[in-house]
């Protein structure tokens, strides 16, 4: 069954969805590219390690703590003594413990000298939400944005702040993001929304190469199909993150009109 939205399905951003889907479709980029690139050219599933501690508010309790006085009669004497005694009780808590996450990104490295030549990256959760894990991106982003290296950042989630740009009057709920090494710092963004297809874009090569066409649409759709998301979501609840106002009504409209929703 293929995805009933024109676009991106937002359904398909929750936090327990997203994470198995951004591996489907790096897989399914990943197969796309290499016949479209050798031989001169291969591609790389790489896997970069984030270190991340309390970043979904994950919080150290602390209990009140508080004595009570009671009285007691001795057993032996006839007077009264006041005795405190311990009336905390533990409860149970949760700490911040270090969690180790693999997330995988592309790399496509020229054949004959084994150079990096562009880097593509689909944000995940842990890239986007501020903490350690965003720190990690944001330092990897800048030695990438310092060298000659060619860039793809694919952000295909609506949750917390777009990377970092200098551009004034862009608001979307995705973007994808073309840093070619050559013409640093001026870059391409395609920049859109909900109720838009996900536009398709040129892949930066050496100078001279054909550039073959990444249609992310399409190759979200063979991800939605073949790994059976019309059996994993269930679309007669609100999508999380939440839509707006305007795109939740026309959501409810497109499923509705599909029969996903009564």
């Amino acid at each position: 069954m293929p995805s009933p939205f024109p676009g991106m399905n937002p359904y398909l951003e929750h936090p327990e969805i997203w994470p198995g889907f951004h591996h489907w479709l790096i897989i399914s980029i990943a197969e796309f590219l290499t016949p479209e690139l050798r031989p001169k050219y291969s591609v790389s599933v790489e896997v970069r390690m984030y270190e991340t501690t309390g970043e979904q508010s994950l919080l150290v309790g602390i209990p009140d703590v508080s004595v009570q006085r009671s009285r007691q009669v001795s057993q032996t004497e006839k007077i009264n003594i006041a005795v405190a005694e311990p009336a905390t009780k533990p409860q149970k808590v949760t700490v911040p413990v270090p969690e180790s996450i693999r997330r995988g990104y592309l790399e496509i490295r020229e054949v004959s000298t084994k150079e990096v030549i562009i880097v593509i990256e689909l944000l995940s959760l842990v890239n986007k939400r501020p903490g350690k894990g965003r720190e990690t991106y944001n330092n990897k982003r800048e030695q990438i944005f310092g060298s000659r290296t060619h860039f793809v950042e694919i952000d295909l989630l609506r949750m917390w702040e777009p990377m970092l740009i200098f551009a004034e009057g862009i608001e979307s709920d995705y973007r994808i993001l073309v840093s070619r090494g050559e013409t640093r710092p001026s870059a391409d963004l395609y920049a859109f929304n909900l109720l838009e297809k996900i536009p398709a874009f040129p892949l930066p090569l050496r100078s001279g190469d054909t550039e073959p066409m990444l249609d992310l649409q399409l190759l979200l759709n063979q991800v939605y199909d073949r790994a059976g998301y019309d059996l994993k979501l269930d679309y007669t609840t609100e999508p999380v993150p939440p839509l707006s106002e305007t795109d939740t009504i026309w959501a409810d409209n497109l499923l509705k009109e599909i029969e996903l929703r009564e």
